[in-house]
């Protein structure tokens, strides 16, 4: 569980606001481009509920946990840093976010999930995985 008491499992499933998928997905991408890649930490309260629901492991609910992970030096170089958004996918208010960047000097892909409620983000899941070194992938499946 991370601070809060949450897992990677558990929060609302209900897909609701199907008529507010294109809307949903456009907030998430302006999220990601603007703050995520961007770097622009001081918006998130723009985007983000301040009463965040957090999913991540390390992380505990609220918008200022996030911002701080996102603002987090180590050794002079940010521990997570998103350089580009692949693919933005919507249903309703649940939007996921792919994306690469580095985590802790590592290539690495992000995948941010996001339940959106009243023109906000209002709760986080997200999983990031190392992307191995071209030489050690095992087929060529696809441009990501």
């Amino acid at each position: 569980p991370n601070p809060a008491g949450r897992s990677m499992l558990d929060g609302e499933t209900r897909i609701v606001d199907l008529d507010l998928t294109e809307q949903n997905r456009e907030l998430a991408r302006s999220f990601a481009e603007t703050v995520l890649v961007g770097g622009r930490t001081d918006r998130i309260g723009e985007f983000v509920d301040a009463a965040l629901i957090q999913h991540n492991p390390d992380m505990a609910d609220g918008v200022g946990a996030w911002r701080e992970a996102l603002e987090t030096v180590q050794d002079g170089a940010p521990v997570i840093r998103y350089d580009r958004v692949h693919r933005v996918l919507a249903e309703g208010n649940f939007v996921l976010c792919v994306s690469e960047g580095m985590r802790s000097g590592a290539h690495s892909s992000f995948y941010d999930l996001f339940r959106l409620a009243d023109g906000r983000i209002a709760e986080h899941w997200d999983t990031i995985e190392t992307i191995p070194p071209r030489s050690a992938w095992k087929n060529e499946n696809g441009k990501f």
